[in-house]
């Protein structure tokens, strides 16, 4: 599958996500492809659980800014990756992330679907998108504000400020920091998961998204995300980014 390594497991799958050349960028062929992975392992009897993570070092450095550059607001309205998301959202089985490096933008939006999070000593998550004149348009700020409050919520997506590890964990992004890789905790968790009563933690996964996300600030997220795709800031973003400067910022 494009982008993607997936091997089976007794009873779980594990998919990689595999553009290293690029730190595994979520672009659109990316998202696709994960969830289709996803949708076949949904109905699949023999798949009791998925763990996800990253290849070479990075889980996955944010989206792919070549596809979001020219990108207008009436183009993201319309955008398949809102469909890709919200297959991945809609996987009603237990999803593990393994985090190793870079979890970035929508990189960080993919882990925080995930329902249990392994951090590696390397993991660096942030939601940056502010740097480029956007906000997370895949729920990062609705999803982040429900682990961790509104004050750090706020300090990471307002400043785009990426946090270690150790202050990931400390402040309840995730379930276990690791020793060393992500990986090998995370593949021990995925066999224990797997072999619980399959049914009784779909029913709990249900019943806590049920719990924890509004319907209506999500759409607000992603209505203010397309809107931004218009502004001449978001185009001067993403020109800073390249250039490897500050951007000048107008308001506009």
């Amino acid at each position: 599958m494009e982008n993607l390594i997936v091997t089976q497991h007794p009873f779980w799958l594990h998919i990689a996500l595999n553009r290293p050349a690029a730190k595994n960028a979520l672009n659109t062929a990316t998202l696709a492809a994960l969830a289709h992975a996803l949708t076949q392992a949904a109905t699949d009897p023999n798949i009791r659980a998925v763990l996800l993570s990253g290849t070479e070092g990075n889980f996955a450095a944010g989206a792919d800014i070549t596809e979001i550059e020219s990108k207008t607001t009436l183009e993201a309205a319309t955008d398949p990756r809102k469909a890709h998301w919200a297959t991945i959202r809609a996987f009603p089985k237990p999803l593990i992330a393994a985090i190793d490096g870079f979890a970035l933008g929508g990189g960080l939006e993919l882990a925080l679907m995930a329902d249990l999070i392994v951090l590696g000593e390397t993991a660096k998550l942030g939601l940056p998108e502010t740097n480029l004149g956007l906000i997370p348009g895949a729920g990062g700020t609705q999803r982040l504000l429900a682990l961790i409050g509104r004050a750090r919520a706020s300090r990471m997506i307002l400043t785009g400020e990426i946090i270690d590890a150790q202050t990931a964990h400390q402040w309840g992004i995730a379930a276990y920091l690791a020793t060393g890789s992500a990986l090998p905790d995370a593949t021990t968790l995925a066999s224990k998961i797997a072999l619980r009563a399959p049914l009784a933690l779909q029913a709990a996964k249900a019943a806590l998204i049920a719990g924890d996300e509004a319907p209506r600030a999500f759409a607000l997220e992603r209505a203010n995300f397309e809107s931004l795709m218009d502004t001449t800031d978001k185009a001067e973003g993403i020109c800073a980014f390249r250039d490897k400067r500050k951007p000048s910022f107008t308001g506009a």
